[in-house]
């Protein structure tokens, strides 16, 4: 399906999560699937994946039986296990026997279909696939990370723990322990088996060995040697018959990331090792920063490794390693390596060399670039903080990326090349950074001191505008750099000095055009190719076009009604000039509109032009838009990303879909057409994928229906996330929303592959959130398991117990309350309190004591009253001692915890600020403390204030601290309280009362509540703060975001008596037109009627109302009426009379007042009416059918009847381009009833001289004729003759309804012979206008065949098959050339083209009024006649020579050809 294709990035820290089969086919898991790569030396290619688990991927394996080599398994940490089918990618089976989460998976190499897993809690699982049956073990209580099914004993299974342990277990004896292994004191990451049964002599240091010489072992024993990679930096072999270690290797110290070893690196090293099949005396195993060795067992020496990739060009990889695999692929064995860089290698192990890399994706793709000057060279921005550089063009290495992540450190959201300077890149990301990359060089990128808000959705190159444009040309940039984000805002920066402040483009936009009301948030912008005109999005759905250098507004598109997310103008290197002024424009209502701007452009009004009709609309999506591109290879050819999954080409002329590509398993998020295939797009979504796909290879046309959306979620498998709090919206509407659910979903990938995680230097944090993730999600699926387990109740049980439970809570608080109310109050002087209840003899010697001291006047010794073991006296003796014991009770208070009680003690003192200042230290203030603050004064009172207003605000009482800071009349500080803490309404309400009304707080107050409502689709009350803030324009914009008629008509009343006259026009406009298309006429006049700039729009509403109304009798309108005006009825008078008729007596409009008229009229013709196409539904066709009428009708007032005439003409071929030949015969019927005599009475009013006047009428007589000649066909017979559908260019046909209709409603002029008289025919076979036609007819041809020839030669090219292979009609080449087909194929390219150059000439040698306006197909009409002269009644034979020349001189294509000598050798 897809050519070339980047996947997700192998998931993190899992100890077997990528293997590879015999056939070369490589698995891993990335997030909650799985990929399959075919894997050959030359290169890698994606074939499919595998999708199940609803977690991330923490496991998977291939089955190494022989025969079985297709059957693989993956655990994941939704603790289940699935066995899959890769050939034909489907689940095969599955168990959940685990209830922890899963750590470790293999194959047994040995015993046939046995599956064995192991999880975090020690425990071991046995599945055989055959049987279906499980058998678990416990071998040890230990967390496990590994396990190695032994290749040469079918029963023994090595476990590796996070402690270092290793087990060795025979399932056939119950999981009995055969050998505990103990050496290493860390986390065990990898276990091999020597694929060799016998443990030969190996080279190395035995473990028992005192001295610790190298010694070799002495002859082969039985068992086999195990292989283990450690977190303690030591690769271990182990001998599994004497069950203990032989060889330890230590990782060597290599000095590509510094000497020795980072202790932050130490924390997140992973050593996994691998055994490869046919090297049983070599292992390999990687080591601290990437690099991978492969270690000679039978070498002796210091340096027993080898550095695989140790050549200069950086063929390592630049983080830790996961997981190795090998196979033999023919006579070479090759190693697959995934690593914490996010790329898979491949490496010749006989040659140590990397074969290839295929760098993978670890977030979103956010955007992709295609640069201007480096042909084929692609940029991707990318959510895992990195940016690469694709050169698409390599025809060496076909993954040729280079990879950027300094400076970012966030979500890459937006890319730009620069027009003419090769290699910069402008990036913008995820928290509002701009900066340009110069990628052809190893400096770091420059950033802008200028920071956006938020997210960057948006980066163009355009001419500089005020106040970079002042100056010379060599004091200023050829191009500047412009940012647009979520805050709404866009920024024009210096690309010669980014350190310097940029400017704000909103601010010359209000200056130019004279703006007082608010701007609307921008979304998105576009500047046309050649620099002239610059579009915006808005959030309100809005685009505005400005006029460069000063901005100047020249039109606002309103088609769209929800956010704008992207603009993209057509090229401008097109053979049709006119197409560079087409603006296609993607928002969230999933419907692509394109607008041809030309006249706007070309030639601007003084006032901004309203266009609300578009030239084409592209409708099938059934999601947000969020990417366009344009075709660079075809003429009006768009292709579109969407949120529903699938990117669709567009023939934009023809308003046509071409192809649809549903290859993402997830949203896509932007696409791009090659720069130099024109058969190849690459898209990028939130699958973390970027795919490369053919246009010629899809099997889909059109998008899918809405219910495929639920497919496509489906596919995206169920995603558990924790829920979170709303966040603020980013962007408003589409890509608020967009931005909240991406960076949801790309936490999610976190948990397993790192998702989201760049290169910075901050790396711990990284696998922070890697190991972290996973136990919250685990953490709530438990929690909701024990829920669920709980409700297992039997009805009746379930209400006896909580009846039950009720009375005996109800008995509880009975007597809590009792106990409440029998609770004495808590003393204030506790300590003295306690000194009354001590033994009577003690108390009595407390008298005597009291009776030594107050008689001895103080000189009572060592007792002190009020401290000590005294402290009670202090109550009986004088002021002093009482304050002594105060202070022992205050300290006991605030041991305890009771502040208040020790604020009661220091009040009674006449403490009051020390009280106070207690009270604020503790976070005790009360109101009672707030009251008698002012005793101490009014600073003290006032500072007390301030600090109950923070405690109030800690308690969340906001309204009370304000209400507390009004009081010291701190008002602006009351106001910023409430309005910080989102009470809009209360702080708007005291600013009403207290603050002057011109106050600018109370505005901002009314603005910034506006803002939050809209946000919250509060429009009403929203649009209440606008009118509050003097703010109308907005006020009706926000009400009109709802679009409904209601909402857009109270919008625009709004507008008008705000005196937004402007906005009202367009407001009711919309609103009528809404009507118009449920057919309600009256209410669409009613709207219209308020608004005295609407009247021309009022005349052609009215003029459709009386064309549907007439055509109801036929088969074109088929709808019913929702309300109409009795004028509007259908009666014997001519249409046009009918409506000048109308118009005097119902809308004030007659010949009598010209200079009105003539201003309906220039109205009129401002309106956007564009070409109509087959796709155009009949109610809009019909639209713009009345407005051709409408102007019709008031040229005729102006007695300007060349303008009538060729009105006329538009109103009567918008039927035939649409390929609706009713409908034009209809209109020729109501707007020409007396057919030919009719077009006789206008050609008596023209100017004989003037050649565009006759040029148009010739065609309105033609027309006529036209349809009168097929009429006279079918009534001539009652079975209609067979011609195919190639004679017949548009392939009418009548139902027999309208046959039979045609027949009886046929006048007496159309049936009779004077009708077909010999003028009759020379109207018709004109030959300027045949030869005109033959020779477009020629040119199209030729490109036809060019297009083919270069498809050919692509696919000669692609599948690497000789050119001869490939035969070549002799239409499409040249036959007298002989020699290979290439050369045939070049040589006829080059005659075709010549061909063009001369059908050119003859095309520009034609007057142009004869190539302007339409005429009808001649040589079809020549068919019509000569098969009507056979069959029915003969005509003159001058003529019938005349038919037949004709076709025989430009009848040139092949079923012209075959209708010519059909119809000429049978006479």
């Amino acid at each position: 399906m897809h050519q070339r294709h980047l996947p997700a990035s192998p998931n993190w820290y899992c100890s077997r999560c990528s293997d590879i089969n015999e056939k070369g086919v490589l698995g891993f898991g990335a997030k909650n699937k799985i990929y399959l790569l075919n894997v050959t030396a030359a290169s890698p290619a994606v074939t499919g994946e595998l999708s199940g688990h609803t977690e991330r991927v923490s496991g998977f394996a291939f089955c190494s039986y022989d025969g079985q080599e297709h059957i693989c398994a993956s655990t994941s940490d939704d603790k289940t296990v699935k066995i899959w089918d890769s050939e034909q990618k489907l689940l095969l089976k599955e168990h959940n026997v685990h209830q922890s989460t899963i750590t470790a998976v293999h194959w047994s190499p040995v015993q046939k279909l046995l599956l064995v897993t192991g999880d975090e809690k020690g425990i071991v699982v046995c599945y055989w696939l055959s049987s279906n049956d499980t058998q678990s073990f416990f071998p040890e209580p230990r967390t496990i990370f590994c396990v190695s099914c032994s290749p040469h004993e079918e029963n023994y299974i090595a476990v590796g723990y996070k402690d270092g342990m290793i087990v060795v277990i025979d399932i056939s004896k119950k999981g009995e322990v055969i050998h505990r292994l103990r050496g290493h004191d860390d986390e065990i990451h990898a276990l091999a088996w020597c694929p060799r049964p016998r443990e030969e002599p190996l080279y190395g240091r035995f473990e028992d060995n005192a001295d610790g010489s190298n010694l070799a072992t002495e002859g082969a024993e039985v068992g086999c040697y195990l292989v283990s990679g450690s977190r303690d930096q030591t690769v271990r072999i182990w001998s599994t018959a004497r069950g203990k270690g032989v060889m330890t290797l230590k990782l060597p110290f290599l000095k590509r990331r510094g000497v020795g070893v980072d202790p932050a690196l130490k924390e997140r090293l992973w050593l996994t090792v691998h055994w490869p099949k046919g090297r049983p005396s070599q292992i390999v195993s990687s080591c601290f920063g990437g690099e991978i060795v492969m270690w000679d067992l039978m070498k002796s020496g210091k340096q027993k490794w080898s550095l695989l990739g140790s050549s200069p060009d950086g063929e390592n990889h630049s983080r830790i390693v996961f997981n190795m695999s090998s196979f033999r692929s023919g006579d070479r064995e090759l190693l697959l390596s995934t690593s914490m860089d996010r790329e898979i290698k491949c490496w010749d192990l006989a040659s140590l060399e990397c074969c290839w890399t295929l760098p993978t994706l670890g977030g979103f793709v956010y955007c992709l670039s295609f640069s201007p000057v480096g042909t084929g060279c692609l940029a991707l921005g990318v959510g895992d903080s990195m940016i690469r550089v694709w050169n698409t063009m390599s025809i060496q290495n076909q993954y040729d990326i280079k990879t950027f992540w300094q400076g970012i450190k966030s979500k890459v959201t937006a890319l730009a090349w620069h027009p003419l300077k090769e290699g910069s890149l402008a990036f913008g990301t995820d928290d509002g950074k701009v900066g340009i990359y110069e990628v052809y060089s190893n400096k770091p990128p420059q950033i802008s001191s200028t920071y956006h808000r938020r997210t960057i959705y948006s980066l163009s190159w355009g001419p500089p505008v005020p106040p970079m444009s002042f100056g010379g040309s060599g004091d200023k940039p050829s191009y500047s750099l412009y940012s647009c984000a979520g805050e709404g805002v866009i920024f024009q920066h210096d690309p010669w000095k980014l350190s310097g402040e940029a400017s704000n483009i909103d601010k010359l936009i209000r200056d130019t055009n004279s703006i007082k009301h608010k701007i609307p948030p921008h979304t998105d912008l576009s500047w046309k190719p050649d620099g002239s005109v610059l579009a915006i999005g808005n959030e309100d759905g809005s685009i505005e076009v400005l006029k460069a250098p000063t901005l100047k507004l020249l039109c606002t598109v309103q088609q769209h009604h929800k956010i704008i997310n992207s603009l993209r103008w057509h090229h401008e290197h097109s053979s049709q000039k006119e197409l560079q002024f087409l603006l296609a424009s993607g928002s969230s209502n999933a419907t692509v509109y394109v607008h041809d701007l030309r006249s706007a452009i070309e030639t601007p009004s003084e006032n901004p032009v309203l266009v609300t009709e578009p030239f084409r609309t592209l409708s099938g999506h059934t999601n947000k838009i969020t990417g366009l591109a344009w075709s660079p290879h075809h003429d009006g050819h768009l292709v579109t990303a969407c949120y529903d999954g699938t990117s669709q080409v567009w023939d934009v002329l023809k308003e046509q879909p071409v192809c649809n590509y549903r290859g993402h398993s997830g949203r896509l998020m932007c696409v791009q057409w090659s720069a130099v295939h024109p058969d190849l797009i690459w898209t990028g979504g939130d699958d973390f994928t970027l795919q490369e796909w053919a246009i010629s290879k899809q099997e889909h046309v059109t998008p899918p229906k809405s219910k495929k959306r639920v497919e496509v979620e489906k596919k995206r498998g169920p995603q558990k996330k924790p829920k979170k709090k709303k966040k603020a919206p980013g962007k408003g509407g589409m890509k608020a929303e967009e931005s909240e659910l991406a960076l949801g979903e790309e936490m999610k990938g976190a948990a397993g592959s790192g998702a989201e995680e760049g290169q910075s230097d901050n790396d711990e944090e990284e696998e922070k959130e890697n190991t972290d993730a996973p136990s919250v999600t685990g953490w709530s699926r438990e929690s909701s398991v024990d829920t669920r387990g709980t409700e297992r109740v039997q009805n009746g049980e379930k209400f006896i117990h909580a009846v039950k439970r009720e009375v005996k809570e109800e008995k509880k608080r009975e007597k809590a309350d009792l106990s409440l109310k029998k609770r004495k109050p808590r003393s204030i002087l506790p300590l003295s309190t306690s000194m009354d209840h001590r033994p009577k003899e003690e108390l009595q010697q407390d008298c005597l004591t009291l009776a030594a001291v107050r008689h001895s006047h103080g000189q009572s010794g060592a007792c002190v009253p009020g401290s000590g073991d005294h402290i009670q006296l202090g109550l009986f003796t004088d002021r002093d001692a009482l304050y002594r014991m105060f202070e022992e009770e205050e300290e006991s208070h605030v041991e305890a915890g009771h502040y208040d009680s020790m604020v009661y003690l220091r009040l009674w003192k006449g403490d009051v600020i020390g009280a106070i200042n207690v009270a604020v230290e503790k976070g005790e203030l009360t109101d009672h403390l707030l009251s008698l603050a002012p005793m101490a004064g009014y600073p003290v009172w006032a500072r007390t204030v301030e600090a109950y207003v923070k405690q109030l605000c800690h308690q969340e009482q906001f309204l009370k601290a304000a209400s507390h800071l009004v009081s010291i009349h701190k008002l602006y500080e009351a106001i910023n309280l409430l309005k910080g803490h989102q009470f809009y309404r209360e702080a708007i309400a005291l600013a009403r009362a207290r603050l002057q009304p011109e106050d600018p707080v109370l505005k901002d107050l009314y603005m910034c509540w506006a803002a939050v409502l809209e946000k919250d689709g509060h429009y009403a009350t929203a649009a209440k703060c606008y009118l509050a803030a003097d703010s109308s324009f907005d006020a009706a914009k926000v009400i009109a975001k709802k679009g409904d008629v209601m909402s857009l008509k109270t919008a625009a009343n709004l507008a008008w008596v705000s005196g937004e006259s402007e906005l009202a026009h367009s407001l009711s406009l919309r609103c009528a037109k809404d009507l118009m298309l449920s057919q309600d006429w009256a209410a669409a006049q009613e709207v219209l009627r308020t608004q005295d700039s609407l009247m021309g729009h009022r005349l052609m509403f009215c003029v459709n109302e009386i064309l549907t109304q007439r055509l109801a009798e036929t088969d074109v309108v088929t709808w019913s009426v929702a309300s109409s005006h009795t004028w509007s009825k259908p009666c014997e008078e001519n249409v046009l009379s009918a409506v000048h008729r109308v118009w005097q007596s119902e809308f004030g409009v007659a010949a009598a007042d010209l200079v009105k008229v003539k201003t309906l009229h220039q109205q009129l013709r401002a309106v956007e009416n564009p070409p109509a196409t087959t796709s155009v539904p009949m109610k809009q066709l019909l639209s713009h059918i009345s407005l051709d009428v409408t102007l019709c009708a008031l040229s005729q007032l102006l007695c300007d009847w060349p303008s009538t005439l060729e009105e006329l003409l538009q109103a009567l071929t918008r039927g035939s381009e649409a390929g609706h030949f009713t409908l034009m015969t209809e209109m020729c019927q109501l707007l020409l009833p007396q057919g030919l005599e009719s077009v006789a009475l206008y050609k008596q009013k023209l100017d004989p001289s003037d050649e565009r006047s006759l040029m148009v009428s010739q065609s309105v007589e033609a027309f006529v004729c036209y349809q009168l000649m097929y009429k006279k066909w079918w009534n001539c017979s009652d079975e209609t003759p067979a011609l195919t559908n190639n004679t017949i260019s548009n392939g009418h046909r009548l139902t027999e309804n309208n046959h039979s209709e045609d027949e009886a409603d046929c006048n007496g002029e159309a049936q009779s012979e004077g009708a077909f008289s010999e003028g009759f025919w020379n109207v018709l076979l004109s030959e300027p206008h045949a030869n005109l036609q033959a020779t477009q007819r020629a040119i199209a041809e030729i490109q036809k065949r060019v297009t083919s020839l270069i498809q050919q030669h692509s696919q000669c090219k692609e599948t690497h098959v000789s050119p001869e292979a490939f035969s070549t009609s002799p239409s499409e080449t040249s036959e007298e050339h002989g020699g290979s087909a290439s050369g045939s194929s070049s040589e006829s390219l080059s005659t075709l083209t010549a061909q063009v150059a001369e059908h050119h000439k003859v095309l520009t040698a034609i007057p142009e009024l004869l190539r302007k306006y339409p005429f009808p197909d001649v040589m079809e009409c020549c068919v019509v006649f000569l098969h009507m002269e056979k069959q029915f009644t003969p005509f003159p034979q001058h003529i019938c020579a005349e038919a037949a020349t004709l076709l025989r001189k430009y009848g040139t294509t092949e079923s012209l050809c075959k209708a010519w000598q059909r119809l000429t050798l049978s006479k």
